[in-house]
């Protein structure tokens, strides 16, 4: 899965990157830490224009009666993302791209505790995993929750020792097809859920401070260098 991660790049420098039109990015600054249920910036395609954009983490399904279980739905497996329900209408028309810088992932050690570890593009430039957005209105009110997801796979050789799962990562070349709403070609957008070229990437462990939404700080991605006994398990 893909439970935290690190947004910390400037909305402008994203735009330049991601050569969006509009940037709406409202977010609460950059974050070392961002957890399910925070507020995350988006790339979106929205009448033939591509958009920066701001969308909660916790895909909160149209037909929702309530928003309580977008906790639950932080991530869409590649594997059933085509089928379950959650998902399946999002998939077609409502793909985008979630910038990152990074991602954390625990490794579960010998003596049942949990490694962190960071991961990121080898050349630092941003991640841009694979994601799902949808709009909620709440009944009889003329309030929008706009939420996302990000579309996980099986890991690749690089995180496997790690974890069993990692976010999928969309290349440059693939963004105009995978943002597309009317690109309906199935198979050609399972292809883009495979798990990315290891070589593209770098991990190193970190400290366990990480482990603590309440956290949230530029030292969390430094290198793991003592044991730290104070250690908070993240569940």
């Amino acid at each position: 899965m893909c439970g935290r991660y690190v947004a910390t790049t400037p909305p402008e420098v994203l735009a330049d990157y991601f050569a969006v039109a509009e940037v709406r990015a409202q977010t609460d600054g950059p974050s070392w830490n961002v957890a399910p249920t925070d507020t995350v910036p988006a790339v979106v395609v929205r009448e033939a224009r591509r958009l920066l954009g701001t969308f909660r983490w916790g895909l909160v399904p149209s037909w929702s009666k309530d928003a309580s279980g977008a906790a639950r739905l932080i991530n869409a497996r590649a594997e059933t993302v085509t089928s379950k329900p959650a998902f399946r209408k999002a998939f077609t028309r409502r793909r985008c791209l979630l910038p990152a810088d990074g991602f954390f992932e625990w490794e579960r050690r010998s003596d049942g505790t949990k490694q962190p570890w960071y991961i990121h593009r080898a050349d630092h430039a941003p991640l841009a995993m694979a994601g799902l957005w949808e709009v909620w209105r709440k009944e009889s009110t003329d309030d929008l929750l706009r939420t996302c997801a990000v579309i996980t796979t099986k890991a690749n050789d690089l995180m496997a020792p790690i974890h069993d799962r990692m976010p999928v990562l969309i290349e440059p070349a693939d963004w105009t097809v995978w943002l597309d709403a009317d690109f309906d070609d199935a198979a050609q957008l399972q292809q883009m859920l495979a798990p990315s070229d290891p070589r593209l990437l770098e991990a190193y462990a970190v400290g366990t401070r990480v482990n603590s939404v309440r956290n949230n700080a530029p030292d969390l991605v430094d290198p793991w260098k003592t044991r730290e006994p104070d250690s908070v398990d993240p569940g």
